[in-house]
């Protein structure tokens, strides 16, 4: 196997989900920036231009940090982080769709479409889409509501989708590091945020 990796919160998810099973996958890094996600030859193996992308053994090519990690999960069933019976694979999934769609999209929305050199890639993975002023403010209250949410949440439970550290865990740290990283972090008011994204942030995986 081999994972085509970048420098950015998606392929981050996929690094930590990776350490946290112990594994040794070789990775080959692209760079977003410079558009080598664009390109032809790495669209013939990643349709969707994304990254990060997993490219099996037979050359067949998985994309999506979700099926990605469902596939490894399945491969490698322990330590487990996708959910033990019905009710915590549901609870994992919600939880984490919430933290991708609410957190990480809130901070690329305000990201892509404040950031000059990627003027004409307002969306992943393709071009001529142009940037948007108005989405910089959206994309700052969206943030705000995620961590109003994700605050309340952790006030109920020491992790985001139950007692423990699971793949929603993982989105939801690549989030917030990445809302760091543009000057958008935890409210100082926040305290649970914070102590969970210590916690998180503590792990050896944390830093993949």
């Amino acid at each position: 196997m081999k994972l085509y990796d970048a420098q950015a919160p998606n392929p981050r998810r996929a690094r930590i989900f990776i350490a946290e099973k112990g594994l040794d996958i070789p990775t080959q890094e692209l760079s977003i920036m410079d558009g080598e996600n664009l390109t032809p030859e790495y669209k013939a193996k990643s349709r969707f231009g994304l990254i990060p992308a997993l490219e099996l053994d037979d050359g067949m090519v998985l994309t999506e940090v979700p099926a990605i990690c469902r596939y490894l999960e399945s491969k490698h069933p322990e330590p487990n982080l996708m959910g033990r019976d019905p009710l915590e694979i549901a609870q994992i999934e919600m939880w984490e769709r919430y933290c991708e769609m609410s957190g990480s999209q809130a901070v690329g929305e305000y990201f892509r479409n404040g950031f000059s050199k990627l003027d004409d890639r307002g969306l992943p993975g393709i071009t001529g889409i142009p940037r948007i002023e108005a989405l910089i403010d959206r994309g700052k209250r969206r943030l705000a509501s995620f961590y109003e949410v994700i605050e309340q949440r952790l006030g109920e439970s020491e992790y985001l989708a139950s007692g423990r550290f699971t793949l929603t865990d993982i989105t939801g740290l690549c989030a917030v590091d990445f809302a760091q990283m543009v000057k958008l972090g935890i409210p100082e008011a926040n305290r649970n945020t914070k102590r969970w994204h210590a916690a998180c942030s503590a792990r050896p995986s944390a830093a993949a």
